[in-house]
């Protein structure tokens, strides 16, 4: 299976805050909500599929949504992930889901032979979202799926 799963969303939120009769506007990260991760085996005359859904949250809207499934035996449970892995993986695709919020899906097909190579087990999935303004949020472990 596939170890990088690439998902692109792009997500600016823009907080106002204030105190008394001053209004104070700052920028906050993309927010992540409703992330699920489903892996469906192959079987003997089919290949299984990876699909993974989140709903990204930002006032600038959303630029990009980078996605990477990654067994949690691996040195990334270790060394820690970081934006610098996520920059090659693939995007999903994000539609508008409402007001400053696009909903984000990754689908990859998994072969009988990708499934027997991958390591058995738990597997994370990482989202590095990105939004208009620039700001980022990664959340190494949006999602939790199991092969094997």
């Amino acid at each position: 299976m596939s170890r990088r799963v690439a998902l692109s969303v792009t997500a600016g939120v823009v907080v106002l805050g204030g105190a008394g009769a001053f209004a104070l506007a700052g920028e906050q990260p993309p927010a992540l909500a409703h992330s699920t991760a489903r892996y469906t085996a192959p079987g003997a005359e089919r290949d299984g599929s990876l699909t993974f859904v989140t709903e990204v949250k930002a006032s600038s809207g959303v630029k990009n949504v980078k996605v990477l499934a990654w067994p949690a035996n691996s040195e990334f449970a270790e060394k820690g992930l970081t934006e610098k892995d996520m920059a090659a993986v693939e995007s999903a695709v994000c539609k508008p889901a409402g007001k400053d919020t696009a909903r984000c899906t990754y689908t990859t097909t998994v072969t009988r032979a990708d499934a027997q190579s991958s390591p058995h087990g738990v597997w994370h999935v990482a989202v590095l979202a990105t939004a208009q303004d620039g700001s980022t949020t990664l959340d190494r472990e949006a999602a939790d799926f199991k092969i094997g």
